[in-house]
């Protein structure tokens, strides 16, 4: 599974568009001390593992929602909001912490968002079966999550290139998708619970982490006496009054539905495989995470050819490929069909960032484009709160998932 006041952005680039999860983050860059040119970052390695562990709870529970629902006595679909309650902790956590503790630099949104991560799972853990605070646990958890993200594009920002930043963005993905196969082996082993605190995985690579953000850190504070430097005030992290102008409204809104459709088949697409293959959580995971993987990866080569293609007609493959894709996981009666419709959604997702965000902001002054890269992004977590709840009503109305 992110916050963007306008001093973090730069020009989003392909390498940060490779999922819905690395999504949540542009190629951010912090403006303190830059890597030489051809090197990565001084901890991107690390930062790219931390954003991993990050993005691992948005997928984790899936798989094991039947057994916690069970637990919980409550229906599949109710239970969902496990998910959903992620998908608004990374809507809330993203412009909060961007705001409060980003001020300060990498170090520090490390430190909150840990403290964050550790205080939700906490709860989670300490909860009894109730779904409330099982919700409150997992929202507090992922708002922690959205300050480690945004913590290691800062890191990552440093080095101008976008190399290190791809690599975050990757491990991003990584995260992203093979959280559900992680997801699904820690509920077999350790009870359905570890499934709802993936991220305190993030908590091991704190260590490594802090180091260079304590660097980032001290170069940045150096950098603010700048003149004219930026002051990261919370009130600049949204500029709210783009959502007037019809040509940021348009790719943010159709961003908003690929979103939202991804994240639907998040929740969906695995209940869908293994009730026509029998399969337990471990395979249906494995299956599931490898083809959304691999169509993030190859979101790649669209971002690549949509200058040829022009954004109109990109537009319409986007929504046709979305489209395609909830048809095929939501009414084929072939696994192999449901699992294409996965990687589908991931591909048009991951793809649509990286397009839609340069169509979005492309007209405005340098200035103003850090600010509206952050707003154009929170459709990602939004989208991660809304699918969910989408694909739970769509179980309980038209019962096309299972």
């Amino acid at each position: 599974m992110s916050a963007f006041p306008a001093r973090l952005a730069a020009r989003p680039t392909a390498a940060a568009s490779l999922t819905p999860a690395a999504s949540l983050t542009p190629a951010a860059h912090y403006r303190g001390a830059t890597a030489a040119p051809g090197r990565r970052a001084p901890g991107t390695t690390a930062a790219a593992l931390l954003i991993a562990a990050a993005a691992s709870g948005i997928s984790g529970p899936s798989l094991a929602l039947p057994t916690a629902a069970r637990a919980l006595h409550v229906p599949t679909a109710s239970a969902a909001w496990l998910m959903t309650a992620y998908g608004l902790g990374l809507l809330i956590g993203t412009p909060l912490l961007a705001g409060t503790a980003g001020r300060r630099g990498p170090a520090a949104l490390v430190r909150a968002g840990a403290a964050l991560v550790a205080l939700g799972a906490a709860i989670v853990l300490a909860s009894p079966s109730a779904l409330l605070p099982l919700v409150a646990g997992r929202a507090v958890e992922a708002a922690g999550a959205a300050g480690l993200t945004v913590a290691a594009f800062r890191i990552a920002g440093r080095d101008r290139s976008g190399r290190s930043t791809g690599l975050v963005a990757i491990g991003n993905a990584a995260g992203g998708t093979l959280g559900l196969f992680v997801g699904a082996g820690a509920a077999q082993l350790l009870g359905w619970r570890a499934a709802l605190v993936m991220p305190l995985l993030a908590l091991a690579l704190l260590p490594a982490v802090l180091r260079p953000a304590d660097r980032a850190d001290r170069a940045g504070q150096a950098g603010s006496t700048r003149p004219g430097a930026p002051t990261g005030r919370f009130r600049d992290a949204l500029p709210l009054g783009l959502l007037r102008r019809p040509d940021f409204r348009r790719p943010a809104l159709l961003m908003l539905a690929l979103a939202t459709v991804n994240f639907a088949l998040v929740y969906g697409a695995p209940r869908r495989v293994a009730a026509l293959t029998g399969w337990g959580p471990l395979p249906t995971g494995a299956a599931v995470a490898s083809v959304a993987l691999a169509g993030a990866l190859l979101s790649w080569q669209l971002v690549r050819l949509a200058p040829a293609l022009g954004t109109a007609r990109v537009r319409v493959l986007l929504a046709a490929g979305s489209t395609a894709a909830a048809t095929a996981a939501a009414f084929a009666p072939w696994p192999p069909v449901v699992l294409l419709g996965s990687a589908l959604s991931s591909l048009v997702t991951a793809g649509g960032q990286g397009v839609l965000t340069g169509s979005a902001v492309g007209g405005l002054a340098p200035e103003r484009q850090g600010g509206a890269i952050g707003l154009f992004n929170l459709a990602f977590p939004a989208g991660v709160a809304a699918g969910p709840v989408l694909a739970g009503f769509a179980d309980q109305t038209v019962q096309f998932l299972y």
